[in-house]
């Protein structure tokens, strides 16, 4: 995928966006996360961090779910929250309070390109 691409792409995302995604692979349950399709050109990933404590717990591959848009970068991959609380960790509203307390009013809002505006 071209810079110009993922840059398209990234303006139609808004944080909090629902997207049905299913699993396509768990690396290394318990280690990095989990790889979801969300019906997207780019890749859909949930980090580690905000699955549950014990890979036991996590969705397996298959599993079809609902996601939420948490982050997007220049990675070229749209980071992803769990919208069912059976596969968020069990203190995420602690962990959002002192990671990302702006969350509430992020929802909604445009995925902005995270670096500075280059000069034309």
């Amino acid at each position: 995928m071209t810079g110009a691409e993922w840059a398209r792409i990234r303006r139609g995302l808004r944080f909090g966006r629902v997207f049905e995604g299913t699993v396509v692979n768990v690396p290394r349950p318990g280690a990095i996360g989990i790889f979801v399709d969300i019906g997207l050109s780019v890749g859909g990933f949930v980090d580690v961090l905000l699955l549950p404590e014990h890979s036991d717990d996590w969705p397996v591959e298959g599993t079809v779910a609902d996601f939420e848009i948490w982050w997007a970068d220049s990675r070229q991959q749209i980071r992803l929250k769990p919208s069912d609380s059976r596969y968020l960790r069990d203190d995420f509203t602690d962990f959002v309070g002192r990671w990302r307390p702006q969350w509430s009013s992020d929802v909604g809002r445009p995925v902005c390109d995270p670096r500075p505006p280059t000069p034309r």
